[in-house]
């Protein structure tokens, strides 16, 4: 996310030429727009050097005539920026400045005019209304500004994973798998209902049914056009769509359940899934079909994952197989950030009624260290609304059953976008001293790497022989002063690094946990001249 630029950063300042003789204000022609303040006899001249597309400047400069002198020219844009830094996303724990989520600002002194936009991680964001109201409060508040116009949007869809996704996953954002290892607890129905939660909350939102066995989407949603389609010239699958949800399943493809051997069908599934024209998606929900075989390791290994939600019963053997589910995501480095513990309850004659126990879920949080938990009742109409083709959540927004997957949705828009600012900053690179930073995700604990050491702790066949172990790569190979070019995250347990010499290396977390840290940080050259001074 490209942030707002420095306000110490070199600008040229260009003075302005006397005014024209006939009394007439004369035009700088800079491409850009000047605005005159005809009371104080005074033009704003907006330009800058090279600017990034967010970043303006103001140069306020007096009529010659007049006699006065130039301004500070940032003052306003600093104003305006510090009060807007006082707003902390709660998720990330930082201003929404130091985020990037200022853009397009537009200052308008002499008028006390300011507008801005905020860009958003997602425009499912539920606390979007809080930050333009806020936005709104502390620009009004200087002294200056008369009018505050803020405009809110979201970042364009996009993984935010390194490495060759097939085209039909480039314009994703997030991919959340609903999953449970177990079949009857109610999947599909978690599965659907959230999508079209996130969908209400304001997001583009698919779904895919990767169950071949026994697909259920064909039977909980009711879109027009029950088939598949094949785009013929790019050879591409386009979804079918049920109230702007778009929807692939083996069941839309005119065969039904499938008859066929395990290879067969992850073929079939990597082909529905990847050459899908899925378009923008904010979040794409993936119905997993139950197990832990090859079906499921293939989706998680082929897809990017950004997180799963896990779906159990209160019984103590659903327990037993949702626990082999969140082994598995745990050893693909995939979080799991909520479970859902469906049918725990009935309530009848003013008593409440736990017809298979109580606990599975609760287990499932304190085994695993899951955050959050959410309870869904046994409800006639949760399970009437999945053979009607219309979700619950859309027959009935108002409900107690809308309500929970109300707070799921919220509890995955806040995850999702906290896993990703995490990994997006896991692994960087540091060039005032020189060093790559180390901040793993779910850890509190921040190192320091030597770019040659990193380098030469390459375990790639182009560094160590795959046969016989030996190294390939010599320590007098990497220069000390090596320096990585692109730092870009890939999946939730690595970076790709690219070197200067053109190599890409693949850097496990867990290898940079344990390579030698930097103790003694070198300072940069101009912090050395002035401690000698």
């Amino acid at each position: 996310m490209q942030l707002l630029q420095s306000l110490n950063s070199p600008n040229l300042l260009f003075p302005i030429s006397k005014s024209p003789s006939n009394g007439r204000r004369g035009i700088l022609s800079l491409n850009k727009s000047f605005i005159v303040a005809p009371q104080t006899h005074e033009r704003y001249v907006r330009f800058s050097h090279n600017p990034p597309p967010s970043s303006l400047m103001f140069l306020r400069a007096a009529s010659l005539e007049a006699g006065t002198s130039t301004t500070s020219p940032d003052t306003g844009e600093k104003d305006v920026l510090k009060a807007l830094s006082q707003i902390i996303d709660p998720d990330f724990g930082t201003d929404i400045v130091s985020c990037g989520f200022v853009k397009d600002l537009h200052i308008d002194e002499a008028m006390g005019e300011v507008s801005f936009r905020l860009e958003l991680t997602t425009p499912a964001c539920p606390i979007k209304d809080m930050f333009e109201q806020q936005a709104n409060e502390v620009v009004a508040a200087l002294p200056w500004v008369r009018k505050v116009n803020v405009t809110m949007s979201a970042q364009p869809a996009r993984p935010v994973f390194a490495g060759d996704l097939p085209k039909g996953l480039q314009t994703i954002s997030n991919i959340v798998a609903v999953s449970s290892c177990k079949g009857g607890v109610g999947k599909s129905t978690i599965a659907v209902n959230l999508a079209y939660t996130l969908a209400g909350m304001g997001a583009r939102v698919g779904i895919f049914d990767a169950d071949v066995y026994g697909p259920s989407l064909p039977k909980m949603v009711s879109p027009e056009n029950r088939l598949l389609e094949m785009n013929p010239e790019k050879r591409t699958i386009l979804p079918t769509e049920y109230l702007g949800v778009k929807l692939v399943s083996f069941g839309f493809a005119g065969q039904g359940r499938a008859i066929m051997r395990g290879p067969m069908v992850s073929g079939v599934i990597d082909q529905l899934l990847t050459t899908t024209e899925w378009g923008e998606l904010d979040y794409l929900v993936i119905d997993m079909p139950p197990g832990t075989g090859d079906i499921q390791l293939t989706l998680c290994q082929v897809v990017p994952l950004t997180a799963a939600v896990i779906v159990t019963t209160p019984q103590k053997l659903a327990f037993i197989d949702v626990a082999k589910g969140v082994r598995m995501f745990s050893k693909l480095k995939v979080p799991c950030v909520a479970v859902v513990e469906n049918m725990c309850h009935f309530d009848a004659d003013g008593k409440r009624y736990y017809p298979f126990g109580r606990g599975s879920g609760h287990q499932v949080v304190q085994q695993f260290g899951i955050p959050h938990l959410f309870d869904l009742p046994i409800r006639p109409t949760l399970s009437a609304s999945g053979d009607s083709g219309m979700p619950e959540v859309v027959a009935d927004p108002q409900g107690e059953v809308s309500r929970t997957f109300q707070d799921l949705g919220v509890c995955v828009v806040q995850q999702c976008a906290k896993i990703r600012q995490q990994v997006s900053t896991a692994v960087t690179y540091d060039k005032s001293i020189r060093a790559i930073r180390v901040k793993v995700p779910d850890s509190d604990e921040e190192f320091l790497l030597h770019p040659a050491t990193v380098r030469r702790n390459d375990r790639s066949a182009q560094s160590v022989d795959e046969w016989t172990g030996e190294q390939k790569l010599q320590y007098s190979d990497v220069p000390e002063d090596i320096e990585p070019e692109d730092i870009r995250p890939m999946g939730n347990y690595a970076v790709s690094i690219t070197w200067p010499d053109g190599f890409s290396q693949i850097a496990p977390y867990d290898q940079l946990q344990s390579i030698e840290r930097l103790v003694d940080v070198p300072r940069p050259s101009h912090l050395r001249a002035n401690i000698s001074t």
